[in-house]
């Protein structure tokens, strides 16, 4: 596609240079810049696209995209006033906008985005209506999986993402909308037909600066869906016991888009009640539009409800059939690093969980304290270069909800673990705690104090696969050491039986022995007497 008209999307933007040439990708990093790339100078956490604009060039970049003045370059340049927007608005252009042939969900919130996310693609797809997914644990292009670069990627990848859905035989596509992909305008150019809102609380505050930022960009996405033009009328879908939520609805701009709620309290459209939870998971009644019907989801926690009400309606609004829809539900998979089983049929239990906020922390000790353990017992840290506020009021709910607590290493990045460490300490009431650097260490020791309807937490880092210290990653799956750590326990026991056992035997051998001989020396007296 030539240059000149990609940039016809991109209102303001002036072109310096009389060519026009073909432009074959789209790239924002230089080192993946090819023979007619259009390079995006995109100002980064840490890095500043202009200062690589010579190495894209090098690599035969055919033009360049800049939102500052510059000095003059041998490739057509295009002056933008926000390099983000212009790229979002260039990838739509350049990918033939695919999410126009697609029924596309977008989920944002602090916490559930991920299990939302992943059970409303398993609605769609158990519906015949197959479905991309673009989130946190997987991106799935329809049957095609890709490397997870981050929860929402960049707008010139997603773009591509979404075009490889629609050639892959798509009809639909969820994709987890994070607060970051807002502000940077990741999902600008996306045409959503419904967006959920899950919850708001304490988190990305070393992004966003404070709560009220923090709304604010997920109140633009909703801006975003209502006064977007076109044919397409959005929907909203809204969890109303969250406060936050409650103001959406109560300000949301109705324009193109409607809105339907969801939850627990009188009042919601989607309306869960009378819920009864076991290990397999909960069932509950479901209120919708006058008509009642008995759902269940293989997932623990109240949570999951919400999350499982919230793919419902969306599902629904994406014209899914209620009654089905909550028939599928009873099938819903295993969600990645969320309330992940791994002690597979022991006389205890152990989860991993991706809880790294202080409300999620909250919500999930307090599930697993309703299954009515004998202890509970949590792993858990906080990540360097992030928020460092939530740490204390992290260590203080684990020390009110835990019965023990070992305090670890998440992702450390650039900071010390133990001044992370000390950072959570800080806010712990008692002395039922422990702290271990090693989070390899610390799972083990968890693990070694099971002991029959213990559950141990290990919360953190769920589905990840990696630890992230300051200049290197290192291969580390909490759910893979978890499973070692009890593959070890079951040897060591094994071998504690195996030496019991023999040791068992070995006395009874030697019992039997000596009542042979005391059996001999009566019959000796015997014989005499």
């Amino acid at each position: 596609m030539r240059l000149k008209i990609l940039v016809e999307a991109v209102n303001g933007a002036v072109v310096s240079g009389e060519s026009d040439p073909e432009i074959s990708s789209l790239c924002y990093d230089s080192r993946k810049a090819s023979e007619g790339a259009l390079f995006f100078a995109i100002n980064g956490n840490k890095a500043d696209g202009h200062e690589y604009i010579g190495q894209a060039i090098k690599l035969r970049a055919a033009a360049v995209v800049v939102d500052r003045d510059g000095a003059e370059l041998e490739v057509p340049t295009v002056g933008v006033r926000d390099g983000r927007s212009a790229m979002s608005a260039i990838a739509d252009v350049f990918h033939g906008s695919p999410s126009a042939s697609l029924k596309v969900a977008g989920v944002t919130g602090t916490n559930g985005k991920t299990t939302t996310a992943l059970l409303l693609c398993h609605l769609l797809n158990a519906a015949h209506r197959r479905c991309g997914l673009l989130g946190t644990v997987k991106y799935d292009l329809g049957g095609e999986d890709v490397t997870v670069t981050r929860t929402t990627p960049e707008s010139a990848d997603l773009q591509g993402y979404l075009a490889r859905m629609v050639d892959n035989g798509c009809v639909a596509a969820a994709i987890e909308v994070s607060s970051h992909g807002i502000a940077l305008k990741r999902t600008a150019d996306v045409r959503f037909d419904v967006a959920i809102f899950t919850n708001l609380s304490r988190d990305h505050l070393d992004f966003h600066g404070d709560m009220s930022s923090y709304f604010a960009a997920k109140r633009e996405f909703f801006d975003q869906i209502s006064s977007r033009g076109g044919k397409k009328k959005s929907l909203a879908v809204i969890n109303r016991d969250d406060p936050s939520g409650r103001k959406l609805l109560n300000d949301f701009p109705r324009g193109r888009a409607s809105a339907v709620s969801y939850g627990l309290g009188i009042g919601a459209d989607y309306l869960a009640s009378d819920l009864r939870q076991s290990r397999d998971g909960i069932d509950f009644n479901l209120q919708v539009s006058g008509r009642q019907l008995r759902a269940k989801i293989p997932l623990i926690g109240k949570f999951n409800v919400y999350n499982a009400l919230a793919a419902l309606a969306a599902g629904v609004g994406m014209g899914l059939n209620l009654r089905e829809a909550v028939t599928h539900l009873a099938d819903l998979p295993q969600v990645p690093g969320r309330l992940e089983s791994v002690s597979d049929n022991r006389a205890f239990h152990v989860y991993v969980d991706y809880a790294h906020t202080p409300d999620a922390l909250e919500n999930t000790l307090t599930t697993l304290l309703g299954l009515d353990p004998r202890r509970l017992i949590v792993v858990f840290g906080c990540g360097g270069n992030r928020d460092t506020e939530k740490r204390a009021e992290m260590g203080a709910i684990a020390a009110r909800l835990a019965h023990y607590v070992i305090i670890t290493s998440d992702n450390p990045r650039d900071e010390d673990p133990q001044e992370i460490i000390s950072d959570i300490e800080a806010g712990f009431k008692g002395e039922h705690f422990e702290s271990v650097v090693d989070r390899r260490e610390a799972i083990g020791l968890g693990v070694s104090y099971l002991i029959p309807r213990d559950i141990l937490l290990i919360a953190g880092k769920g589905h990840e696969d990696y630890q992230e210290f300051a200049d290197h990653r290192i291969a580390f799956d909490d759910r893979e050491v978890a499973r070692q750590m009890l593959r070890d326990r079951d040897h060591v026991r094994a071998d504690m039986v195996r030496e019991k056992r023999e040791e068992m035997e070995m006395k009874e051998k030697q019992r039997q022995e000596d009542s042979r001989g005391e059996l001999n020396d009566e019959s000796t007296d015997w014989r005499e007497d």
